[in-house]
């Protein structure tokens, strides 16, 4: 005699039902979330592009405005006079000064190995600018580039924005025992970046 199965899905005389079948898995949301990890490394990409660009424009702008100190054994020419219907000069968006400055500890400077420098910023542009320490970088007479520190001189410039016309003045600090030499300001992560000599 043979033995006879039940169609599949229905009962089996016995044991019942048959379990489901296992739904089939979808990838759908791993190809969503490779997509979106994609497109925000992308602009995480783009926003690194344009500060190194941003960067280097702004430094090669600094270098071009400052004349070399030329030494020269011939007499000095007379100033060409200008006519007087002459445009005024045009001020910077953002003039930086930058001048030696006493290291003053605050409460949270772990010892006296800092050097500070008093920067005061103007903002000269039609929009408002962003201030902050983090902005800022002091490069010494080596040529080494040192972060500022937060919070260690009790002089700290503050976290301000700067409406147009307006202006802050506050020190800047480096980790650290050096000569400082200039002392750079990015307005924001990949703003145009300014920089000025400390006198």
């Amino acid at each position: 005699m043979s033995q006879q199965f039940p169609p599949p899905g229905q009962p089996q005389p016995g044991y019942g039902y048959p379990p489901p079948p296992q739904p089939k898995k979808s990838n759908a949301g791993k190809i969503v979330g490779f997509s979106c990890l994609g497109i925000v490394g992308f602009v995480v990409l783009l926003g690194i592009i344009g500060a190194v660009l941003g960067g280097e424009s702004g430094d090669k702008t600094a270098k071009e405005s400052t004349p070399p100190a030329v030494a020269t054994s011939a007499p000095a020419k007379a100033p060409e006079s200008k006519p007087s219907s002459a445009a005024p000069e045009k001020k910077a968006a953002v003039d930086v000064v930058a001048k030696k400055a006493e290291f003053k500890k605050s409460i949270i400077a772990q010892g006296d190995d800092y050097t500070s420098v008093s920067v005061t910023i103007t903002n000269n542009s039609s929009k408002p600018i962003n201030v902050n320490p983090l902005y800022f970088a002091i490069t010494d007479t080596n040529g080494t580039k040192h972060a500022a520190e937060l919070g260690a001189d009790e002089n700290q410039i503050d976290t301000v924005e700067l409406a147009p016309g307006e202006n802050v003045t506050g020190a800047i600090t480096g980790k650290g025992a050096f000569t400082a030499k200039t002392v750079t300001y990015t307005d924001g992560l990949i703003g145009k970046a300014v920089r000025a000599n400390v006198s």
